[in-house]
């Protein structure tokens, strides 16, 4: 294991998340009271915003492979991301927001499965779901600290939406800085000879990227949980609605940014809990459960009324992440061979944003045409269809 890449790499999410958590729980806020959007709007926005990142994932992953370089790949991500983020402090209307969302997520999109692989070839396997679970809370711990800078800065510090966005840019820099000084390559198993070799029946770099064909190669089990996974999503749309809902049930405006670094308390202390549990137990029945308990924390959503019961829900939410987030990335890797790291991650990203777009966008109109409550309960029984459809499935390093 190696263990200061591992570490590296939860400092450099630590600092993007700073930055993107002080701009994300205002936005939902910011769309409905300064640029006039409503549900729908907000939908198009995430939907799209996240599918974007999804499908370019696939191709950065697979890139990753054939190149056998990470860093570089990921490097690039977070600069653009980091360029374009604090931008949204200049939008006057939401067409615009939406480019710029569109464009902080192409950044995600380049740097998420090298990332993830280069993860995955510095944890092994036997700690595979901590490393995980420790980059995500390392996530969370950023994402608590940006909201609370924002807060602090609206409520003693009289700055507006705008201003937050454009201090934004501050934490980006730290981003930057982590990668190039304290993440290290981890060169491919494969010899440079043979990895020459391997790719020279394609005519070019380009073509082999576009090559999706490997997917039939993988077990047909990985084939079913990109299935769950995509029924999954299907239901999960972006949180941005939870914060609309919250504001809906009483929350004020200035106390959004505190209810949301709530939940990434809640999510960094259950993903150090279940990235240790999952190392030592099936990873696929922590995941079956956690889609068990988001189908029922979205019905306590559903039927919620007052704000104390937005609380105990972002709370208990905390835990639906900490069974699921490291460890479905972690049983990514349990199904595929090291050298497929890479495009296995892309894949896997690809289906989450197959289903991400529609997943929000349908959210929406079903918020809109019908009511919040039909919506979360829509998003509630596909969860419980996902965790249907894999229950029964044996995990990858289980012996039959």
């Amino acid at each position: 294991m190696r263990k200061k890449n591992i570490i590296a790499l939860g400092f450099t999410s630590f600092f993007n998340d700073f930055s993107s958590e002080m701009i994300y729980p205002l936005l939902p806020a910011f769309l409905a009271i300064k640029l006039g959007a409503g549900p729908v709007g907000l939908g198009i926005v995430e939907g799209i915003a996240e599918s974007t990142a999804a499908v370019i994932k696939l191709f950065s992953g697979i890139y990753s492979d054939k190149t056998g370089k990470r860093k570089p790949i990921f490097f690039s991500g977070y600069l653009f991301s980091n360029i374009v983020r604090p931008l949204i402090a200049f939008v006057g209307n939401w067409y615009q927001l939406l480019l710029l969302r569109f464009g902080d997520r192409v950044g995600k999109g380049v740097r998420t499965a090298p990332r993830d692989a280069l993860l995955a070839d510095s944890a092994g396997t036997t700690h595979r779901s901590f490393a995980f679970g420790f980059h995500r809370a390392m996530d969370h711990l950023g994402a608590m600290f940006g909201p609370v800078v924002a807060w602090v800065m609206m409520n003693y510090f009289a700055f507006g939406y705008r201003d937050v966005f454009l201090a934004s840019a501050i934490p980006g820099v730290f981003v930057m800085l982590v990668i190039i000084f304290f993440v290290k390559e981890i060169k491919p198993d494969t010899k440079p000879e043979e990895l020459k070799k391997a790719t020279s029946t394609d005519k070019n770099i380009k073509t082999n990227v576009l090559n999706l064909s490997q997917l039939k190669t993988f077990p047909g089990t990985f084939r079913r949980y990109l299935t769950a996974i995509l029924i999954a999503t299907l239901g999960n749309s972006t949180d941005a609605f939870l914060l609309l809902l919250a504001y809906m049930r009483g929350i004020s405006e200035i106390m959004i940014p505190l209810l949301w670094t709530f939940l990434h308390i809640s999510k960094m202390l259950f993903n150090l809990l279940f990235g240790y549990i999952g190392d030592k137990t099936s990873r696929l029945k922590l995941i079956i459960s956690g889609w068990f308990v988001y189908s029922l924390i979205y019905f306590g959503f559903a039927f919620s009324t007052k704000p104390i019961h937005i609380w105990i829900l972002f709370a208990l939410y905390g835990l639906y992440y900490g069974m699921t987030e490291g460890n479905e990335k972690a049983l990514v890797a349990d199904f595929v061979s090291k050298k497929d790291y890479g495009a296995a991650y892309g894949i896997y990203n690809l289906v989450i944003g197959i289903g991400a777009l529609p997943a929000s966008i349908i959210f929406g109109i079903i918020w809109k045409l019908v009511s919040a409550e039909a919506a979360f309960i829509f998003g509630a029984a596909l969860a419980m269809l996902a965790a249907l459809i894999m229950t029964g499935v044996k995990n990858p390093d289980e012996t039959a």
